[in-house]
């Protein structure tokens, strides 16, 4: 590779890149590998930073014979964010910026040093902040929700909003009720963030959370990545002494930040003004994406390694979604309920549901890929569930459900004739049988 930094440019890369992979729709990306889709798009690679795939959306089926929506409940990530925390950024350009003072970088160097302090000027005083990509995406959700199902937003509907107390979860929330209130303006909106909501809107088990990391996990996830994480191609294009390097730099960890960096900005507006992507090669970005997969999966999935139960930290969010969609149903026109939250709560949500075999267990790290257990097709920035219900008319006890993952129909671990809509009453009694046999499970012990 010709290491003057012109010949490499991040631009070029943008604007060969035509069509954005619809995250979000597993069936399509799934019948490839995930390192086919990371060579037609390399955003796949970004795990949880994948900025949300709006541009790839399913058409709805075509609800049974008389069948309306009439009420919609729906849990959301945030839109797209800034990097949570400064050191992520701060420590690759400090380890640059120190081997520059020696006089240990390449031209190449140079340039990723300059564009790191482009990256930290940027996101300075913005750690976490959404961004404005992210407003945008919430608005879109919310104007097609409305487009998607016209019935449940008709005249003075009632919209419910909570949000988590994080600022960028707020903002979330606002941006979506903005754009539903400049498409109807008649809706009634109601909308909060309270410490009061947050033992189901974010939960963190303190019994599951303390088995997320054991003896077991972590050495399965070490062998696991032992063999994904070396790249010393890298350091030969960033540094001139490959002596310093063995001497002072950790590549592996060097590597691992600076290609996060690289991916996480596609979440912000100085993405067109970085180029170095292309300084790590597709198998370097599928590499990162299968680590982040399994460190995902062992902590908020069914991994087997801890049990299986770390989805069921979503179980009092799920049952509460119940309750108050069994509330809603009794009412003539109940409107919608908005939730909106973090990925940590989506993912381990989608599992505990078992959506598009998301409720996979295994204990072995290496069946995930193969086996379409891909973390990314479930929280993009903004991704988010939706249960839409559907009756005939008030009197209709009959009352059915489908879920959409990031705005696609969804398949439920239970037949349905109808498909993707299913009886609520069996949705329901399937849940809840579910948590209630943990809960026992867990007092037996």
């Amino acid at each position: 590779m010709n290491t003057n930094h012109k010949t490499y440019t991040y631009r070029r890369l943008i604007a060969a890149v035509a069509m954005l992979i619809g995250v979000a729709m597993a069936g399509d990306a799934q019948s490839q590998s995930a390192f086919d889709q990371i060579t037609k798009d390399w955003r796949f690679s970004a795990s949880n930073y994948c900025i949300y795939p709006d541009t790839q959306l399913a058409k709805q089926t075509p609800a049974p014979m008389g069948k309306v929506p009439f009420y919609i409940s729906h849990y959301g990530r945030h839109g797209s964010r800034y990097l949570s925390q400064r050191k992520a950024y701060l420590q690759p350009y400090q380890t640059l910026q120190k081997a520059d003072s020696l006089g240990k970088l390449t031209p190449v160097g140079k340039d990723v040093m300059r564009q790191m302090a482009l990256i930290i000027n940027e996101s300075e005083g913005r750690w976490g902040d959404l961004s404005p990509l992210g407003t945008q995406q919430h608005r879109g959700i919310a104007r097609r929700m409305m487009t998607n199902f016209p019935e449940v937003f008709e005249g003075k509907a009632h919209i419910d909003a909570k949000s988590t107390t994080v600022p960028r979860c707020i903002l979330s929330m606002g941006a979506a009720l903005q754009a539903m209130k400049a498409k109807n303006p008649r809706l009634q909106v109601k909308m909060e963030a309270s410490a009061r909501d947050m033992w189901y809107m974010n939960h963190q088990d303190r019994h599951l959370r303390g088995n997320m990391d054991t003896p077991v996990t972590q050495k399965a996830y070490d062998e696991y990545r032992k063999t994904r994480h070396h790249n010393p191609r890298l350091m030969s294009l960033l540094f001139n002494d490959s002596v310093y390097v063995k001497e002072h730099v950790d590549d592996v960890w060097l590597n691992y930040y600076l290609l996060k960096a690289a991916l996480m900005q596609q979440n912000t507006s100085i993405g067109d003004k970085v180029d170095f992507l292309n300084l790590f090669t597709y198998e370097d970005k599928h590499q990162f994406w299968q680590m982040e997969n399994a460190w995902w999966y062992y902590r908020y999935g069914p991994s087997l390694l801890n049990d299986g139960h770390q989805p069921y930290t979503q179980r009092y969010l799920l049952r509460k979604m119940i309750e108050e969609a069994d509330s809603c149903i009794l009412l003539r026109r109940p409107g919608v309920q908005l939730r909106y939250g973090h990925e940590t709560i989506v993912l381990p949500l989608t599992c505990l549901l078992e959506l598009n075999g998301f409720g996979y267990e295994t204990d072995n790290l290496e069946e995930l890929e193969e086996h379409g257990w891909w973390a990314c097709l479930v929280f993009p920035m903004a991704s988010n569930l939706q249960f839409v219900f559907y009756r005939t008319d008030y009197a209709d006890k009959d009352v059915l459900v489908k879920v959409l993952l990031n705005e696609n129909e969804a398949t439920l671990p239970l037949k349905s004739d109808t498909a993707p809509y299913y009886r609520w009453s069996d949705v329901k009694a399937y849940y809840l049988s579910k948590i209630e046999r943990y809960e026992q499970q867990r007092k037996a012990r």
